[in-house]
């Protein structure tokens, strides 16, 4: 899709004090520089989804950062795409690698997740990406083609947003290279094409993974780059701002 998606992964931070300020002072900044071109999506803790959706409207859009496969039920400690959809969301990060590895989470399930999201409105953000021993073994596009495979639903109707992180980049400081961005990018692009023969114009693949303001430039600048999946630097207002202003500059 033309234009970038640029979306907050708050994580587990964020207590009701920091929570609310940091929404205010992205708010602000969103209300004066926000371009049509350019989404922002800000994905808080459960917790904050409704005082920050208020603070944030119609300047930002609002996402969960997980949900359950079932619309309602025995599921204590659980969230349903119906509930956050209902909250005002129109986003949910689905297959995060630290749900994958802290929560045993497989492709079956992300995709199981993924249909739930589209059948409550929401468009899922389906992450996938290869492990530090994948990546050396030389097994990254054979990891991505079977997690495009597996945890991509068939036959999407409406937006397809695939997030590539790279599991070793997550919160590590390191970046993959752009030449392997965008061959990742690309090839991740084609494959997603072939769910069904999904439109080109309905398809965006964001990146993630160490994303911060020195370096989102460049990344986004990568072809079949259409935004960026930001952890740790979302949570600092002049980082996340800054991140806005690059996809700004270069839509």
């Amino acid at each position: 899709m033309s234009g970038f998606l640029i979306a907050a992964n708050w994580k587990m931070n964020g207590r009701r004090e920091d929570g609310l300020s940091l929404a205010k002072k992205l708010a602000g900044y969103l209300e004066k520089h926000r371009q049509e071109e350019v989404e922002c999506v800000i994905c808080p803790p459960f917790t904050l989804l409704g005082e920050v959706g208020k603070i944030c409207d119609g300047v930002a859009a609002m996402g969960g950062q997980d949900c359950h496969a079932s619309a309602s039920g025995a599921f204590t400690g659980n969230i349903s795409a119906d509930m956050l959809e209902d909250m005002g969301c129109s986003y949910v990060i689905v297959g995060h690698s630290e749900r994958r590895e802290q929560h045993g989470e497989t492709d079956e399930m992300i995709r199981s997740k993924a249909m739930a999201a589209y059948r409550a409105g929401l468009t899922p953000i389906i992450c996938i990406g290869e492990t530090e021993a994948q990546q050396e073994a030389g097994q990254t596009i054979e990891v991505i083609r079977r997690q495009v495979q597996d945890a991509v639903p068939e036959g999407v109707e409406g937006r397809l947003v695939i997030a590539y992180e790279p599991v070793w980049a997550i919160g590590t400081g390191k970046t993959a290279s752009l030449n392997d961005i965008e061959m990742v990018h690309g090839a991740i692009a084609a494959l997603a094409m072939e769910k069904k023969s999904v439109a080109p114009e309905r398809i965006s693949v964001l990146y993630g993974g160490s994303v911060k303001a020195a370096n989102a430039s460049e990344i986004l600048a990568v072809p079949d780059v259409g935004g960026v999946l930001v952890g740790g630097a979302s949570l600092i207002a002049e980082e996340f701002c800054a991140i806005l202003d690059a996809a700004n500059e270069l839509v």
